[in-house]
């Protein structure tokens, strides 16, 4: 029992870390993400190396379970209501960030001296996000406006979009040049597209049904964790999207039961113990030395992704008719970004093996940069927006 006994007492710390992480955020206005990735970069094996193992094993389990509930919440702003009111923005902002973040990483690079077929990669890696993060910066300010709600929107397709940008790119790879794939990525998109959306459905209408039948508090508490446990194992068992098939779920349940926002309100409440861990342990993971590793084109790579970014915000805001005051930080907003790039990384390495280390080099030292500096440029744009137009 004395080996059981380090995880435990670790994992209580770690839950009172997140307590003052969500204290000192609120003092001094930091994102509490930012704070659980500081501190999971000084003990992780980048700084102290503190964790033990048996915690660190955790990580593969806290993430999909963390990043499943966060998937099943944005869905939940996809209400029919809420698509009547910010569809048009959602749509075109999130289809413009996507394109033009590819197009101007893939162009820079390329002009940067770096070959086309490996610049049109590190494009696709480019418009991933993480929904957690940019979700949960939302969540501490405490805004429900406009802007919030069309941002979470956007984070919650964002990555579909990404994930059919780079399943394209690799098509195309596969067509026009020799990058040693044998499976057809458009394929492989569509079935994870259309599977995880299926499952979405078939897991969260008859959740729809159920859901609230009982007596409000722990019976929902139960149901919510139901759901987020059983979406993610289908889906992993299926080699399907938890992200998608999560969102699916929240977008049914928000549609079609009465009870919904008792039920998202008790899963908000189970959400935060996993991403305390999450998020230590995702900055626990983070090599910070790899942008080193992948020199001045990692560099390049993080300015172009910026530019990209805040350029297809403004040019989907300006075509959608969106918000003057909103358009020019759509993009910036959706700055973080995590496991889906490191996950489109190791699959464009094992299908152009030629630069596979330098793609994954980049990708994990540019995520650590985004991570880390991309809720801060959340929080600063709410702040903004909280500032220009307060309703």
């Amino acid at each position: 029992m004395q080996e059981l006994a380090t995880p435990l007492i670790v994992l209580g710390l770690l839950f009172f870390v997140g307590l003052a992480a969500d204290r000192i955020g609120r003092k001094l206005r930091l994102p509490r993400v930012t704070l659980l990735l500081g501190f999971g970069l000084v003990v992780g094996q980048a700084g102290f190396d503190l964790l033990p193992s048996t915690i660190t094993d955790l990580y593969p389990v806290v993430a999909i379970v963390a990043l499943s509930a966060v998937a099943v919440l944005l869905g939940s702003s996809l209400s029919l209501d809420n698509l009547r009111g910010h569809g048009r923005i959602v749509i075109f902002v999130s289809l413009s960030v996507v394109l033009v973040t590819q197009a101007v990483v893939t162009l820079g690079l390329w002009g940067f001296g770096l070959p086309f077929a490996l610049a049109l990669v590190l494009g696709a890696l480019a418009t991933a996000t993480d929904p957690a993060a940019t979700y949960d910066v939302i969540e501490q300010s405490g805004q429900d406006t406009g802007f919030t709600r069309r941002l979470k929107g956007l984070v919650a397709i964002d990555d579909a979009w990404g994930l059919l940008a780079f399943s394209l790119t690799m098509l195309a790879l596969n067509l026009f040049g020799d990058t040693g794939g044998t499976d057809s990525p458009l394929l492989t998109a569509a079935y994870e597209l259309g599977g995880s959306t299926a499952l979405g459905i078939a897991i969260g209408w008859p959740g729809a049904i159920l859901i609230g039948r009982f007596s409000d508090g722990e019976p929902l508490r139960i149901e919510g964790l139901g759901l987020v446990f059983l979406t993610a194992g289908l889906s992993l068992m299926l080699d399907l999207s938890y992200l998608i098939a999560g969102m699916t779920v929240g977008a049914v349940i928000v549609n079609h039961t009465r009870h919904h926002s008792r039920a998202f309100a008790e899963m908000r409440s189970i959400e935060w113990p996993f991403l305390i861990v999450f998020f230590v342990l995702a900055g626990a993971s983070l090599d910070p030395q790899a942008l080193a590793l992948a020199g001045s084109a990692g560099v390049a790579f993080a300015i172009l992704r910026v530019l990209g970014r805040i350029l297809g915000g403004w040019i989907g805001g300006s075509v959608a008719r969106a918000p003057q005051q909103e358009s020019r930080y759509y993009g910036a907003a959706m700055l973080p970004q995590a496991g889906v790039a490191i996950g489109m990384a190791l699959a464009a390495s094992e299908q152009f093996p030629a630069y596979g280390d330098q793609i994954t080099a980049l990708a994990i030292g540019t995520t650590a940069g985004f991570e880390l500096i991309g809720p801060l440029v959340t929080a600063f744009v709410l702040a903004r927006q909280k500032t220009q137009n307060p309703s």
